[in-house]
């Protein structure tokens, strides 16, 4: 039971690798980036996932691992002298929550077009606020679990202006 959780985990963190991968090669990275990119993926779709199997919800999920991206992304893209936005955007794209969007938009067509019953709409209802609120709150997470470590870790840049 335990060895077969740890091989899903890995292999849904191998195929979180492949997608900030696939999303790093269409935003162009530069080479000696790419190694890097898949790890950064493969790491934080592993914490997410492994944190969704221990039942923390999936927006703190999203969020820890997201933050693992921006705490990382700082220190390697001094080391490998690239900015840190070509290590952190990649890998955080594969965890936008696309399962919500879709429910959303389909409770809400279903709603809207296709059911008569009165108990059914509030289903849908529900479930509208539900998905909607999740991938809200999803997004949210992603994208300050990304910048906050950044922003904390960024070194002055900024030069002196004459005045």
């Amino acid at each position: 039971m335990m060895l077969e959780v740890i091989l899903k985990l890995l292999e849904v963190s191998f195929w979180s690798g492949i997608a900030a991968l696939g999303f790093g090669l269409l935003f162009n990275i530069p080479k000696n980036s790419i190694l890097t990119v898949f790890l950064l993926g493969a790491g934080a779709g592993f914490i997410k996932f492994l944190l969704m199997h221990f039942d923390i919800h999936v927006v703190l999920a999203s969020f820890i691992a997201a933050s693992f991206v921006g705490f990382i992304s700082v220190p390697l893209a001094h080391k490998i002298h690239q900015p840190p936005v070509v290590f952190s955007i990649p890998p955080v794209i594969p965890m936008i929550p696309g399962y919500f969007a879709y429910e959303t938009v389909l409770s809400i067509m279903n709603f809207t077009f296709m059911v008569d019953d009165s108990q059914k709409r509030l289903q849908l209802i529900d479930a509208i606020f539900t998905n909607g609120f999740t991938m809200v709150f999803v997004l949210i997470s992603l994208t300050v679990g990304v910048a906050l470590p950044m922003l904390l870790m960024k070194k002055s840049t900024v030069k002196h202006l004459d005045n």
